[in-house]
């Protein structure tokens, strides 16, 4: 049975002694030797798979004929789904017809040495087929499954259908998310992303445990448990402190001054200042009207969230006097909380962005790398459809 690779110091001094010796600068494929089967699509899924194959695992990308629908998403990369090369390299891409009897027997001689298989498919598909973990520990007992789904494989809502989008509705997200007067879904994949992510995590959990017991496990993420915990600083406020706070847009439900503020050009700053040393620094520094940090209408946060409407309008008149530059250059130099309100072409363009550049086929395209990197450079590659089926053809004869 496959296990997960370590090195364990001989005892906690020499941890010590590494850490005071030598800087850790990164990580370096501490998954090696992991063999992971995702049958996947869409993103929840793949995301999982990506930093999985990011830590230095194998990962097989089982595909149906024409492949993952992922793969449509857009034709800005030549032709081919910048989205798709984002969400899926590192990865090996098999086409595998489940309803073929020889693809389906390849399947299972591959999961017969598989360390974790990933599924996203509907309910109950991975069921009929047999491709459980109950079933599969048979003969890999060291089989760790992990099923994402929206609402869970089993009670009243286990059919229904979920994207990112529609969880994050389910969920209360929206509910949070916008203005007073329209709610807004969360511009970003988070419910999918978030998903992933966690998935991920309780892989890495399940190897743990694996190498204590060499048992493998069935693990199940679903999209609305992961949104649900998200909720939970929501769902305490509508429980426990008066109800949830509503939607604000980019302001704050009890601290102020926390927002977007116009600049001289035109342009907009935001500004988060949650204690009163720091509000009094800013009158003084960059209003240049230090009386105001010690004013009854404004001393304290609670006061000026009572005043904010009066204090916006001072706070806006004294940026009239600035561009959006100076102003960033003087609240960064007074230590004020502050960033940009930038746009998506300001990020792409961006002095702390770290770019990657990742190829399929002839194809290269830039993405922000992911934010654990390795010492030798993240994956770099997404496969072709079915780039590596004859090689895992043979490889699993």
């Amino acid at each position: 049975m496959p296990v997960v690779k370590t090195d364990r110091p001989a005892n906690k001094s020499m941890i010590l002694q590494g850490c005071t010796t030598k800087m850790v600068t990164g990580l370096q494929n501490e998954l090696d030797g992991v063999l992971v089967v995702s049958i996947e699509q869409a993103v929840a899924a793949p995301y999982c798979g990506l930093l999985l194959a990011d830590s230095g695992a194998r990962v097989l990308k089982i595909e149906r004929p024409e492949g993952d629908f992922a793969r449509g998403y857009d034709k800005g990369a030549d032709g081919q789904s910048s989205i798709f090369i984002w969400l899926n390299r590192g990865k090996e891409s098999v086409c595998i017809d489940l309803s073929d009897a020889d693809d389906f027997a390849l399947l299972q001689r591959i999961l017969a040495r598989a360390d974790v298989l990933i599924s996203n498919l509907s309910p109950g598909a991975m069921e009929r087929r047999g491709l459980t973990g109950e079933v599969l520990r048979k003969t890999n007992p060291g089989l760790i499954t992990v099923r994402i789904s929206g609402y869970g494989s089993s009670g009243p809502a286990a059919s229904k259908k979920a994207y990112d989008f529609l969880v994050q509705g389910e969920s209360g997200v929206v509910a949070v998310t916008g203005t007073e007067q329209d709610p807004a879904r969360v511009g970003v994949s988070l419910t999918d992303l978030s998903t992933g992510l966690t998935a991920f995590s309780a892989i890495l959990r399940a190897l743990h445990m694996r190498y204590r017991t060499g048992a493998g496990v069935d693990l199940e993420v679903t999209m609305f448990d992961v949104m649900a915990d998200w909720m939970n600083m929501a769902l305490c406020g509508h429980r426990y402190f008066g109800g949830a706070p509503g939607r604000t847009g980019l302001t704050h439900s009890f601290v102020a001054p926390y927002g977007a503020f116009q600049t001289g050009d035109g342009k907009q700053v935001l500004l988060s200042i949650q204690n009163d040393r720091e509000w009094a620094d800013f009158c003084k520094a960059v209003l240049r009207q230090p009386e105001l940090g010690y004013d009854p209408l404004y001393r304290h946060n609670t006061d000026r969230y009572a005043n904010r409407e009066q204090m916006t309008i001072i706070i806006n008149q004294a940026f009239s006097a600035y561009t959006k530059d100076k102003l960033l250059e003087m609240l960064e130099e007074t230590r004020i909380a502050c960033a940009s309100l930038n746009s998506v072409e300001e990020v792409s363009a961006h002095p702390f962005l770290q770019n990657q550049t990742v190829h399929m086929g002839d194809t290269a395209i830039n993405i922000a790398d992911l934010p654990v990197r390795r010492l030798s450079g993240s994956v770099d590659r997404a496969p072709l459809l079915g780039e590596h089926s004859q090689s895992i053809r043979q490889e699993f004869s």
